[in-house]
């Protein structure tokens, strides 16, 4: 018998760890869908875990492994059937029978009458071929190539059975000598030994040792141990009971009944039969109740047809790991060995880049704040910030007479602050900022990211409040999303072009706030009736105050007239149709903001005629002016008319309307 050398080590794929070869991932796909997700309304956690299941542009996600998985079990069971091991067992049946008739028919020298009952017995053989053989395994065969077929079942029955078992061995065992089969027999009555001591607590590491000593070339999965051996063995007979589930009674009954002409006895089948049962109790969480359908074309043989059932097992396996439902889910816990045993090494490849993308999200894109709350890193939001405004730049590029934001603010005496050189910049190098750059990051030579330049500032100082409507007609009309990307547009160019000005983001639904940047990103949609644009105008002009020598600029999203207002006691007042008390308070605080110098623009949404009424009434007593952008177009007005702003010498003035 050809015995594995389970001593022999071979080189394999990379599947134990992070590759700590693989090149950085980018996050920068990931993070613009990240913050869109949160933008929408999805925490940061369940936004990372629906990038992950979608996959990028070029990246398959999560969904599509799984679909892989289930294509490929679904092609394993409608591809087969169980009916392998009986049509072989048929073929050898029928090549012995018809071997042996024409050794009858030219056989001149024998007796007519024993012709005539050999002819007999071989025409009236049963139809079940279990049946079949046991009437024939007392014939006097007459051809030798007949005795031949025949044998073979008895050898084929044996290594199938025990493939069942033993992955592997039914090609070991070909042509096995009977020293080979009493090895086998040793072995099996040794190891369920091993296991009758590992049930009655008496086994020992020593035991198991002299056992691989002596049995080692049938396990070529080198097990240390005996829990480890236990594990193969019982994942192998579970699977082998499944396909027996999921045959017919009359196939059941047929197999068990040639089970017994293995090797010519019955001691095979009784002690695999001890060793299922040993199994069965040792590990009984072990799936050994279900079934499978197969109604394919493809007959499995039982040690193939055992094989398939594990690979079964194995993707349903894939498939829990792959949908991360489970509490404490991640990436890490993705068996690549099995992945790539299923679906190749593409799989593998696709996976691995998803557990570092994982990763490198949570490291650098999520962390849980000091309320207990998940949210997106200072990082990330600035990244995403970047993207936002970017898109904010191609859109406003793209128009005629549109503003370029990468030259906004670079003409003008130095402001002190320095910024990262992008393509265009014709600043001047921050020499002793670059160099640092270079030095803190380990080397001697300067590399473009290095490179800071010098800011100018070409116009006075700017204090501006954006106002943001938050009421529930906002998430309902679509433009809840618009609005968070324009504030962010808006945050990311003055945090970075315009690091002097001061910008206030101001929220109002049926009650004004000042936000964060982060909290508004991450701000919920709010179903609450109520437009309190006094509050957010008393807020706006308390900013202005903070700064008298920065020219106010005001800016207002909204798409509904005022409907709510702040009393003297602190509480908010509201009424629909707009009440007269509530439109008083909010025109006297937008002449407030008149009198501070605030330029002023409103960006109504919508078509509302009372809307449009009103914002019209508002912007000519504040000698503003009104965009009517379509939604998608909202933060390119905003930031158009914020630039604009800044372009008007020192504040002086307007400049020309922009057409949106």
């Amino acid at each position: 018998m050809a015995r594995p050398n389970r001593r022999l080590k071979r080189y394999t794929p990379y599947v134990d760890g992070p590759d700590p070869l693989a090149p950085p991932v980018d996050l920068a796909e990931a993070l613009e869908a990240i913050g869109e997700d949160v933008m929408a309304g999805y925490s940061p956690e369940r936004a990372m875990r629906e990038f992950l299941r979608r996959g990028g542009r070029d990246q398959a996600g999560l969904d599509e492994l799984a679909r892989r998985v289930a294509q490929r079990r679904k092609e394993l069971t409608r591809d087969n059937n169980l009916d392998g091991t009986l049509q072989q067992v048929k073929e050898l049946l029928d090549r012995a029978v018809l071997a042996e008739r024409k050794q009858l028919a030219r056989d001149v020298d024998m007796d007519e009458g024993d012709r005539a009952l050999a002819q007999l017995q071989l025409e009236n053989l049963p139809s079940s071929p279990a049946a079949a053989v046991n009437e024939l395994n007392g014939y006097d065969w007459r051809s030798s190539e007949a005795r031949q077929e025949f044998e073979k079942i008895k050898d084929l029955l044996g290594r199938e059975v025990l493939e069942q078992r033993f992955a592997g061995i039914k090609q070991a065992l070909e042509n096995a000598s009977d020293a080979d089969r009493a090895a086998l027999n040793e072995m099996l009555a040794d190891l369920n030994g091993l296991l009758d001591a590992r049930k009655q607590g008496r086994d020992t590491q020593d035991q198991f040792d002299e056992f691989m000593a002596k049995h080692g070339d049938f396990f070529p999965e080198d097990p240390q141990n005996l829990d480890e051996l236990l594990d193969a063995l019982a994942q192998r007979a579970a699977a082998a009971q499944r396909m027996r589930n999921s045959m017919t009674q009359e196939q059941r009954d047929e197999l068990d009944a040639l089970a017994q002409q293995a090797f010519g006895s019955s001691d095979l089948i009784d002690a695999l039969g001890q060793l299922d049962d040993n199994l069965r109790a040792l590990r009984p969480g072990e799936d050994w109740g279900s079934s499978e359908r197969m109604a394919g074309e493809n007959g499995l043989g039982l040690g193939d047809g055992t094989g398939v059932f594990q690979d079964l097992a194995d993707l349903d396996a894939l498939a829990e790991q792959l949908a991360q439902s489970y509490e404490g889910s991640q990436l890490d816990d993705l068996d690549l060995e099995r992945l790539a045993r299923q679906l190749g090494q593409d799989a593998v490849v696709d996976a691995r880049t998803l557990q570092r993308l994982e990763r490198a999200l949570n490291e650098g894109t999520i962390r849980r704040g000091s309320d207990g709350q998940l949210a997106l890193t200072p990082k990330a939001m600035r990244q995403l910030g970047k993207s936002v405004l970017k898109a904010v730049a191609d859109t406003m590029s793209g128009r005629a007479g549109g503003h370029e934001l990468r030259r906004s603010g670079a003409a003008g005496e130095p402001s002190g602050a320095t910024r990262p050189w992008v393509f265009g910049d014709t600043e001047p190098w921050d020499v002793s900022r670059t160099i640092t750059n270079a030095l803190t990051r380990g080397s001697r030579t300067i590399q473009v990211d290095d490179v800071e330049i010098q800011e100018t500032e070409a116009r006075t100082q700017a204090c501006v409040a954006l106002l943001v409507d938050t009421s529930f007609s906002m998430a309902m009309e679509g433009r809840w999303v618009p609005m968070k990307r324009t504030a962010l547009a808006l945050h990311t160019l003055v945090t970075t072009r315009f690091r002097g000005d001061d910008l206030q983001l101001i929220g109002f639904g049926r009650a004004a706030q000042v936000m964060q940047i982060e909290q508004l990103v991450g701000l919920d949609e709010k179903w609450e009736k109520g437009t309190n644009l006094h509050h957010a105008l008393l807020l706006a002009n308390r900013h202005f105050r903070k700064h008298p020598n920065a020219q106010p600029v005001l800016l207002i999203v909204t798409d509904g007239e005022p409907t709510s207002h702040l009393e003297a006691d602190g509480e908010v007042f509201f009424d629909y149709p707009p009440h007269p008390i509530t439109i008083a308070l909010a025109v006297r605080e937008l002449d407030g903001s008149t009198r501070l110098g605030a330029r002023t623009t409103f960006f109504r949404l919508g078509d509302d005629p009372g809307l449009a009424r009103f914002v019209d009434a508002m912007a000519k007593r504040a000698g503003g002016t009104v965009v009517t952008p379509e939604t998608d177009d909202l933060g390119a007005a905003v930031i158009g008319s914020y630039l604009n702003a800044r372009r008007n010498d020192a504040f002086g003035g307007w400049g020309r309307d922009e057409e949106w």
